[in-house]
């Protein structure tokens, strides 16, 4: 049954709106871009500035700090975000969130200690945080059509997937050029190889210490994430404010923010079963998805390949066994890396689709919780296969179950972008989508990274540790889509279609 039509018809696009949906779509794929960055980033960054390996308790802290400290900070300031953007505007906190993480992510590249990429790492969730509540905000009052604000939504933050498959060519290519090999584009499509430029401090900040790897591939992925600062600064001067914020402001009749408002008797059942939902949705991307680099180096494939290249490596005519050894693990951890990033991409095609059949899905499916439902009951099945069986057993069959696992996981997340502004009046649409998005999802379901990888440490047996990561990620995604479909029967349904005032 289609979405009833409600508020004024349909209009086309200013020329206004374009740059404003593409200023959003550009922030949420540099948002997924900068998040996925450290999945695929966190095993070499910790061999080189800790000498930490996977499967050593040392490795599992640290890999817990730097994944859910960032996202506890994002989540505190993210709250603060949602209520600056009902105070200040959406304009203005989105365009300055960008800027920031897209300087600290390329700061990050040039970390020389451990705490010192968790600082920056952190920088980078606050921006990230704010400019989602920001951009969802803004874009769904530009458009009081419902049809028409359910498909710019949809498809603006069908581009979050797109920055995705961004961070995992940017990965491979780095990865490749490190080491001055073509680099993998697309399939069938390979850049010429070509050696990338050491990476050192200026000397006024030698006090940091110095590059111990200048050739680091985890490096230049970082830097990349300069990139949306620059084209933030080339559009921002052609940007308007929301014009339903705005006239509110202008008028004197909008309402301060309050967080204790969003748990009177009216708004309780909502922002509590919202921030329950998108916590299990973070849980399984964040406890499962985005474990795929860590359970790589168990792939029977990938293993064969590694020791394929080590024993090469290995010929007598090397110069040193100290060289061997050393060319021959970076020859290895290479191997990994491209293998990740090629899942990844695997990983962020089935997203798109996810996220591309919500998009279509909620232009014709009135209920809310029937179609978010359409996506929660098959990932009930093919997650646990994806990462109980497929996982563990052969890189073709991951490839597939990870664009399955992918599709059912990454379409919630446009499913809560369409769905948080209509449940919240606006005075408190940015607080109530913060609270929801970053004491739900940053705060609650980002330390599931941590979670599956202290269980796996613990898990009784003699798997090695990759499988036993695979193992884990199973149960876990198991758990939060039961809980997810049991919580969709409280999820409470928008009354119209139209935004409440």
């Amino acid at each position: 049954m289609a979405e009833p039509q409600t508020g004024p018809a349909p209009a086309p696009l200013t020329p206004t709106q374009w740059l404003i949906c593409a200023t959003a779509a550009m922030g949420f794929a540099f948002d997924i871009f900068e998040l996925l960055a450290l999945p695929l980033v966190v095993r070499p960054a910790l061999l080189e500035l800790g000498g930490i390996r996977p499967g050593t308790p040392e490795f599992s802290l640290w890999f817990s700090l730097l994944f859910y400290v960032p996202a506890l900070c994002g989540g505190c300031f993210g709250l603060l975000g949602g209520y600056l953007t009902d105070r200040f505007g959406r304009k203005r906190v989105l365009s300055w969130s960008i800027l920031l993480y897209a300087c600290a992510s390329f700061a990050a590249g040039f970390s020389t200690t451990l705490p010192m990429l968790l600082v920056l790492r952190c920088l980078v969730f606050v921006g990230v945080c704010v400019e989602f509540v920001a951009a969802v905000a803004w874009l769904a009052e530009l458009f009081p059509n419902p049809r028409q604000r359910e498909g710019v939504l949809g498809g603006t933050q069908a581009f979050s997937s797109i920055g995705g498959l961004m961070v995992a060519v940017a990965n491979g290519i780095a990865a490749a050029w490190a080491v001055n090999r073509p680099a993998p584009l697309l399939p069938g499509i390979d850049l010429p190889a070509l050696q990338l430029p050491p990476l050192h401090l200026p000397e006024f900040l030698a006090f940091l210490g110095s590059i111990a790897n200048p050739h680091a591939h985890w490096r230049y992925t970082l830097m990349s994430g300069l990139i949306p600062a620059l084209l933030l600064m080339a559009v921002r001067p052609f940007l308007q404010e929301s014009p339903q914020w705005l006239s509110k402001r202008r008028a004197g009749t909008l309402k301060r923010p309050s967080i204790a408002e969003l748990f009177s008797p009216g708004l309780r059942r909502t922002t509590l079963i919202t921030t329950l939902m998108v916590a299990c949705s973070y849980a399984a991307s964040f406890g499962a998805l985005l474990q795929v680099p860590q359970i790589v180096p168990g792939l029977p494939e990938v293993r064969a390949e590694v020791a394929a290249r080590q024993a090469e490596q290995a010929r007598p005519e090397m110069s040193s066994p100290g060289a061997t050894g050393t060319a021959a693990g970076r020859a290895g951890a290479t191997i990994e890396q491209i293998h990740s990033a090629h899942l990844m991409k695997m990983q962020e095609f089935g997203g798109l689709a996810g996220r591309v059949a919500l998009a279509g899905l909620a232009l014709y499916i009135v209920g809310r919780r029937m179609l978010l439902r359409l996506f929660l009951a098959p990932g009930l099945i093919a997650m646990p296969l994806c990462f109980g069986w497929a996982a563990v057993t052969g890189l073709e069959r991951l490839e597939w179950g990870i664009f399955v696992a992918s599709f059912c996981v990454v379409a919630q997340f446009s499913f809560w972008g369409n769905y948080l502004p209509r449940v919240f009046p606006l005075h408190l649409r940015g607080t109530g989508e913060s609270f929801a998005a970053n004491v739900g999802g940053r705060m609650i379901g980002t330390c599931f990274a941590a979670v599956t990888q202290w269980l796996a440490y613990w898990l009784p047996g003699n798997a090695m540790h990759a499988h036993k990561v695979a193992y884990v990620a199973a149960g876990v995604a198991l758990a939060v889509f039961a809980v997810n479909i049991a919580a969709s029967f409280l999820l409470p349904e928008p009354q119209t279609g139209s935004l409440p005032d």
